[in-house]
Parts: structure tokens; sequence; C-alpha cells
């Protein structure tokens, strides 16, 4: 967007500055101190050279020199604002390079995928995992030509084991932690398993990136993000994103994105860049708030179990979440006694938290996940994903959380009426 770069500033800023200083150009937007809005649907080029050179640097028949951006073009390729969000999330990903933003979660999702994967490819991936992202691979994928192999989260042995067994891999899907069991995988062991065999490891950090997990560093090649829930962080837009370390990784995926026009749209990536120099600080309270709580109500007589980071009593999830974590986050999931009556009257009888799916917004959500996010499945599926009747996700939000605590009791209290 600008020649504004880190070659501007006498030492390397740290990711909470650098999200508010990179890339944009004051100059280029009649010097707004925050980037305005772009709606062009198309832009003019400095010669027919430079009309050529975009087009071969978009297609990947010309490499892209360090630090270059392809020039604007039509906004279902790139925009203004697609690329200041795009540098933005840069610093905050640790050990990015490069960034793709996308009209949702699952669109970044399954851009990546279809960019690396061709029919007759296999793809390993770890379960439970968003349900959306299993129905793509299920009913998508597979009868197009892609073999998926499921194998369970946190079995770090098995799953080094099923990477080094898959016939054809190409890609390893990871989602750590699993979605809604908080499962942790090793990604390290996973990626180191994956490197091996010339895999693709993908990782999708959406419960705990950017703030408290880094993939990148533990040896993951792209980092996938429903930029809805914590980048956005307030309920009211879709987005997803894909980060790099390698933007040769994402050159497939940027082309797919042009093929398929699921790029975020203007107003969106302004929204979205918008908030994410609060992500840190919103993660944080969140974190705090959600610890505090599911320490206080794990020991409910009305909770069967509950799945949050420090309360694994499994050495291997300890250990995961110790060498892979810096805080446990704010998602936690609630086994309670009673089964489906229980957890829906639980649902029924809360009052400040919100029964809606989605999560990572400021507000403290719960769902019922084997209903809702996850339903469909066959009851198969759901016993080895963990995904019981009586388990309640919970996303904690910003509130004080001995209010939430208190509703949360409350509503607990409730359950006894149904004995």
């Amino acid at each position: 967007m600008s020649d504004h770069s880190l070659s501007d500033h006498p030492r390397r800023l740290r990711p909470t500055t650098e999200v508010l200083t990179r890339g944009f150009d004051p100059t280029l937007s009649v010097g707004s101190a925050r980037p305005a809005v772009f709606r062009s649907s198309t832009y003019v080029f400095e010669s027919p050279e430079a009309a050529e050179h975009a087009f071969n640097l978009m297609a990947g028949r010309t490499a892209f020199n360090p630090g270059e951006q392809v020039d604007l073009v039509y906004s279902r390729f790139n925009t203004p604002n697609a690329q200041i969000t795009e540098d933005h999330l840069v610093p905050l990903e640790e050990g990015a390079a490069a960034a793709l933003v996308f009209n949702s979660g699952m669109a970044a999702i399954m851009t990546a995928l279809m960019a690396h994967l061709k029919p007759g490819d296999a793809l390993v991936y770890t379960v439970p995992i968003y349900g959306g992202t299993q129905h793509l691979i299920e009913d998508v994928l597979e009868p197009w030509g892609i073999i998926g192999v499921p194998v369970v989260a946190g079995e770090t042995a098995l799953i080094a084991q099923t990477i080094a067994t898959t016939p054809k891999l190409k890609v390893v899907l990871l989602e750590s932690p699993a979605n809604p069991t908080l499962k942790m995988t090793d990604l390290a062991s996973a990626a180191a398993a994956a490197k091996q065999r010339g895999a693709l490891v993908m990782v999708d950090n959406t419960f705990l990136g950017p703030a408290f997990q880094h993939p990148l560093l533990l040896g993951a090649d792209i980092v996938l993000y429903s930029a809805t829930k914590y980048l956005g962080g307030f309920s009211d837009l879709l987005a997803g994103v894909a980060i790099s370390k390698d933007p040769a990784v994402l050159a497939p995926v940027r082309s797919k994105r042009s093929l398929f026009g699921n790029i975020l749209a203007p107003d969106e990536c302004w929204i979205l860049d918008s908030r994410l120099p609060t992500v840190h600080l919103r993660m944080n309270k969140q974190s705090k708030n959600a610890q505090r709580i599911a320490e206080q109500l794990v020991e409910h007589p009305q909770v069967a179990k509950l799945y949050y980071p420090t309360l694994f009593t499994d050495p291997e999830q300890l250990r995961i979440f110790r060498s892979q974590c810096d805080f446990p986050g704010a998602m936690f999931a609630i086994e309670l006694k009673g089964g489906k009556p229980a957890a829906f009257q639980f649902l029924r009888a809360v009052k400040l938290a919100r029964n809606a799916v989605s999560l990572g917004g400021v507000e403290t959500l719960a769902c019922h996940p084997k209903s809702t996010t996850h339903s469909g499945f066959s009851e198969e599926a759901c016993a080895l994903a963990g995904v019981t009747d009586g388990l309640v996700r919970v996303s904690i939000g910003i509130e004080d959380w001995r209010d939430l605590l208190d509703d949360f009791t409350q509503a607990l209290g409730t359950i006894d009426s149904l004995a």
C-alpha cells in the first residue's frame, strides 16, 4: 500500500506498535490518520507495462521481488483496504511474512486447501474439528477425489504415525485447541512428521491466536483464522485470514482467491483493520475471566467435567499446553450431569451469557455443539470427537467475571429441578 516499512525505523518494532504503524501511508489517503474506505471496483494503471506486470504477478508467471506487492487491478483480486489489513495482520502473527483476507473463515480454509490439493491427494486432519471444516472435507473434497484421513487430536504418536503412513499425503490440517473439547495437538511434533513427507502443515489457530499460540514458530506453513472471532471481536462481521512465513506458499492461495472472488470487501476490511490494535487487550481480559470462572465451576456438583487448559489432568495434554501456549484462552466446555436435558436447561436459564454459536466476541456466548455446530454428524463421529449430549461450549467475553460466575452458578442450580 505504501513504501513505508520497518526499514524506516532504527530497530524492529513490537507487534502492538507495528500494527498501528506498518504499511499504511497517510499521504495516500489525503492525510487521514487512519485508513479510509476505498470502494472502487477497478484501478488505473500507470502504463501498459505496469498492467502486464500486475497480471503476470497475479497469475504466478512472474516472481515477486522482495517487498513487492501486486499493483491494484480489480477488486476481486486486491483492494487498498485488503492490502492495509493484510499489512497489519502480519506483525500480530509471530513468524509471519504475508497474509491474505477472505470473506469468511470457511472461505480461507476452503481456498487454502483447494490451492494445495488436487484429486488423488490425501489430507490428514485432526478430530474433533470445526463442523464446517469437517463437512467441507467429507461432502466436497472427498467426492472431488481428495482422500481425507481423520486422526484423533492430541494423540501425538498416532498423529505422527498417520502422517508417516498415509499414501499421497500433501496437507496436514490441525486444529488446536480442538473445537469444542479444547483437546490440544503437539504442533511441533506433527510439523516435524509432515516435513519428513514433504507435506504442507495448516493450523486453524482461531481459539488461541494470534495472542497465545504461534504455530509458524512451531513449524506450520499456513495459519488459518475465522477472523469473525477474536480478530474481529465484536460479532458484527464475517472474515477469514490465511497467514504464512513464506509468501510463495500463499501465492497459489492468492491466485485461487482471485478466481473464486472470496476476498474480504473493502468495508469489512476497514472494520477488521480497526479492531486489530485491540486484539491482545481483549484476549488477555477474556482469558483472565475464563480462567477465574472455569476454576470455580469445575467444583460444581452438576459439572461432570470441565475442559480448560489449566484444568487438564492428562499429563500429555498438560505438556502440550505448557510447551506451546502462552495463556489458556477464553474458551471452555462443560460436561453436565444429566445429558441433553441438563444442557438445554442450563442454556435456557443463563441470563447474561447468550445462547448463540460463534465465539471470540466481547460478549459471552454459550451453545450446545451436538445440536448446533456439530449437528448432522453420526453418533460414531460424535463419540470419536468427544461431542456428547451434555456438552456445552462457552466463549467468555469482557464482562466482569464475577457477574458471569454468578449467572452460571444460578443457571446450574436450576438443573436440580429436572431430577
